[in-house]
């Protein structure tokens, strides 16, 4: 939103200094990103008299000038200096613009020095329009009228004294998006007064030739009003310097005055508008949904194809304007204009957006409309136009003609003045309060506040709340201590979860994974692969054909970056995040997950030969520690009931009974391959709010149970099928005497051609070991040989094998 000076304080009484002004808007959450002052550029520049003009000796096209500058001294004389001129117009008598040495001339670029030309001393330049950016015009240095006073600054002299501000806008804030919104903020602020805007009563001096219809089904949503009115006999030529000048300012080239009207009241009074011409319209005007395929060749020159539902407005022969985004060529106004229709509608937002956005347009109208303008000033704003076009183009106003109603946008909430200390902090009296919110254009009945209708934002009783902070100004909030509900240990603020989230980020981290924050939006390919892909979890409007659907497992994410990883060449990789996946969009129906994903070697190269390619055991020991940091127990089940994207014969979970704890192993190489990725690849994932919680809840970790008794060792081997897994009999031999038995470990195996000569085709051997841990005796030599054989069997009955001999 770009203005000036003047500009604002034709809405704002004020005699604040610019500074103030600025700090205040950014204050009041209206950043000011530029200011553009004109007594930076231009302050330097002052009109001067050319006493005389004559032939430079030694240059054909150049003269030597004794050009008076501004008084010099008590006795007001004028100083006199010596420039070198090629204008074709310089001459003796000439008013115009001198630059003195030092300036730095803004059309050109160049900082002024003195010189000598061909011989003569030049100091400071006689300025055209194009070195002071004022025009393209180059032909011959300014020349002012006699009367001009010397030794003024040109921009007094001129006007040009006038600040352009920009300022940002948010989104919510469509009432900024007018001069006078942004006043009105002010001169709550204090900073001035509002200055009263008298809406006029235009007089009818014929019935107007045309009438108006929105479409039925618009009329709920899309168009609820459309208002116009015909104004014959007008002058559409260039605009008063006035205008022109204001409109430069701000960016804009003035192309007529009927066009400029438009532009002014878009960034005057935030009220778009748009102007027919009456001799290139033919029948009556109707606001209606576009059938698809219809084609318009805008204003700025490009022929769009409109899709079905877009809105337009059209007469007896097709679509003239984009409704409420951008008019059509064919019935803009020129300089042969004579009768023109000019329109006031109120544009649904999201129909607006949805449409420009399709099209890409993006104009000032779009801007505002789809953001929110002030429905109930359709009609007052179209008045306040009408008087500005019989003002400066002449002409007369025909009756009004309208369909639709303005909707009604009334709500009220209730004023709280307590709410300002619990919900903002500053303390703040009831008084200034009320005294904020009726600057604000409020209304106060009671404690019943109702929004003024140029403002869509205010949607509750915190609103009103952060309106009255704003404008206090929240730089004069003081930092102060959270007051101690109860005296002693506050309780936990986070959640046993978020606690356990945060446990197992720490645990992965020192672990030696590198963590990754990657988008919970994938694309369907990848999330098909990991059993997502649903309708259940696509978005609606992505941002991408690569964020489409929600991720259903972290393991896509942490793929798609170490592809990225790899492709930079760097091969050994080992990353991990935390966060939610998806099975649904309902509530209840995400997880949370930790996963880690190794790929490469374990170690970098060094000459002990340490080095090695990653397996599934170093996911299946990084699984088991980041268990044993959420406090998982430490007797789980370990089965090969995985899911499709892990490698079948390398992959396991972990778990107790039906609850799935963790998953780890192999990647798939088909997964891999759709993914860009070299592996093979090895991870992890733990279903961190499958863990259970621990039985007895304390702050602290439970004692440390030492046995003083000696512990005993036996080594096993048995001869089994090839088939059979070692786990099954690990966990065998465990169940013989779960009180006794403190471990059991797996420290041979014998498999392979030699194996089966000795112990039959089809058969391996595997060695384990039993530490046996008493807690009230010391074991006797019969007690230890009845563990042994209660060993012996369980195996055997489990695995179907005997002791080796």
């Amino acid at each position: 939103m770009k203005f000036t000076l003047s500009w604002l304080k034709d809405h704002l009484d004020t005699t604040a200094p610019l500074d103030e002004i600025l700090y205040a808007l950014t204050d009041l959450g209206h950043e000011v990103e530029e200011v553009q002052n004109p007594e930076d550029s231009l302050g330097a520049f002052r009109i001067c008299r050319v006493i005389e003009a004559v032939q430079h000796p030694n240059a054909d096209r150049l003269r030597v000038c004794r050009v008076a500058t501004w008084p010099n001294g008590p006795d007001g004389a004028m100083e006199e200096i010596q420039v070198v001129c090629g204008a074709p117009n310089a001459r003796t008598g000439l008013v115009g613009v001198f630059a003195p040495t030092g300036t730095h001339v803004p059309g050109t670029g160049v900082d002024l020095k003195p010189g000598n030309i061909r011989g003569v001393d030049s100091n400071g330049m006689l300025c055209s329009e194009r070195e002071l950016e004022l025009s393209d015009d180059h032909n011959g240095i300014i020349d002012l009228p006699e009367d001009a006073p010397v030794g003024v600054r040109f921009i007094d002299y001129k006007g040009l004294n006038d600040p352009m501000i920009y300022v940002k806008i948010t989104p919510n804030r469509p009432d900024g998006l007018g001069v006078r919104g942004l006043a009105r903020d002010l001169a709550a602020r204090g900073l001035g007064t509002l200055k009263p805007l008298e809406v006029p009563q235009i007089t009818a001096a014929f019935p107007a030739p045309i009438k108006v219809t929105i479409d039925p089904a618009l009329k709920t949503k899309g168009c609820p009003v459309f208002a116009g009115r015909v104004i014959r006999g007008v002058k559409n030529g260039p605009s008063p310097d006035w205008l022109a000048a204001r409109l430069k300012a701000i960016g804009l080239r003035p192309i007529s005055t009927l066009v400029d009207i438009t532009n002014y009241f878009t960034f005057g009074l935030n009220r778009p508008l748009h102007v027919f011409d009456m001799a290139k319209v033919q029948g009556d005007l109707r606001i209606h949904p576009a059938e698809g395929g219809e084609t318009l060749l805008a204003l700025d020159g490009k022929t769009y194809t409109l899709a079905p539902g877009m809105m337009l407005i059209s007469d007896d022969t097709g679509p003239e304007s984009l409704a409420g985004i951008m008019g059509g060529e064919t019935t803009g106004c020129d300089e042969t204009t004579v009768d023109v229709f000019l329109e006031s509608a109120f544009w649904d937002p999201i129909t607006i957006a949805t449409t420009g956005r399709a099209l890409r347009i993006n104009s000032d109208a779009r801007y505002r409309f789809e953001r929110g303008v002030d429905p109930a000033f359709t009609l007052p704003g179209l008045d306040l136009a009408t008087q500005m076009v019989l003002e400066l183009c002449g002409g007369e106003a025909s009756d009004l003609v309208v369909d639709g109603t303005v909707p009604d946008t009334t709500r009220s909430y209730t004023l709280d003045p307590a709410r300002v200390v619990s919900l903002v902090g500053m303390d703040i009296p009831e008084a200034e309060q009320r005294a904020t919110l009726a600057a604000l254009g409020f209304t106060l009945e009671g404690n019943q506040v109702t929004p003024p209708t140029w403002r869509p934002d205010v949607l509750g009783s915190a609103d009103l709340v952060e309106e009255v902070a704003r404008v206090a100004s929240l730089s004069k909030l003081v930092g102060k201590p959270m007051a101690r509900a109860l005296p002693g240990v506050p309780r936990p603020i986070l959640t046993p979860l978020q606690t356990r989230e945060r446990a197992a980020r720490r645990q992965i981290a020192a672990l030696g994974y590198n963590e990754c924050v990657t988008y919970s939006f994938i694309d369907q390919t990848a999330a098909t692969l990991f059993g997502g892909g649903s309708d259940a979890v696509r978005i609606d409007n992505p941002i991408s054909s690569e964020m489409s659907h929600l991720r259903p497992d972290l393991l896509p994410g942490l793929l798609r970056a170490a592809a990225r990883n790899q492709a930079r060449g760097f091969a050994d990789l080992a990353l991990f995040e935390v966060g939610p996946v998806f099975v649904g969009g309902e509530p209840g129906e995400q997880a949370l997950q930790a996963t880690g994903l190794l790929i490469g070697a374990s170690a970098a190269r060094d000459p002990y030969g340490s080095r090695r390619p990653v397996d599934l055991f170093d996911a299946k020991a990084d699984a088991e520690a980041v268990l044993a940091a959420l406090g998982a127990p430490a007797k789980v089940q370990i089965t090969r009931k995985v899911a499709g994207w892990w490698h079948p014969g390398r992959s396991g979970v972990i778990g107790l009974g039906p609850n799935v704890m963790a998953s780890f192993g192999e990647v798939h190489p088909r997964v891999l391959a759709a993914l860009d990725v070299k592996g093979p690849a090895v991870a992890f994932t733990v279903l961190v709010a499958n863990v259970p919680m621990p039985k007895v809840k304390t702050p602290t970790r439970p004692a440390l149970t030492l046995s003083d008794l000696q512990a005993v060792d036996r080594d096993f081997s048995f001869v089994v099928d090839a088939q059979v897994e070692a786990l099954t009999l690990v966990n065998a031999a465990q169940g013989a005497d779960k009180a006794l038995i403190a471990a059991v470990r797996v420290f041979d195996q014998f498999t392979g051609d030699k194996a089966e000569a000795q112990m039959g085709v089809g058969k391996k051997s595997i060695a384990i070991t039993l530490r046996l841990q008493p807690q009230d005796k010391t074991l006797t030599e019969a007690e230890i040989e009845a563990v042994s054989a209660k060993v012996v069997e369980k195996v055997s009955k489990a695995t179907g094998g005997s002791l080796r001999k």
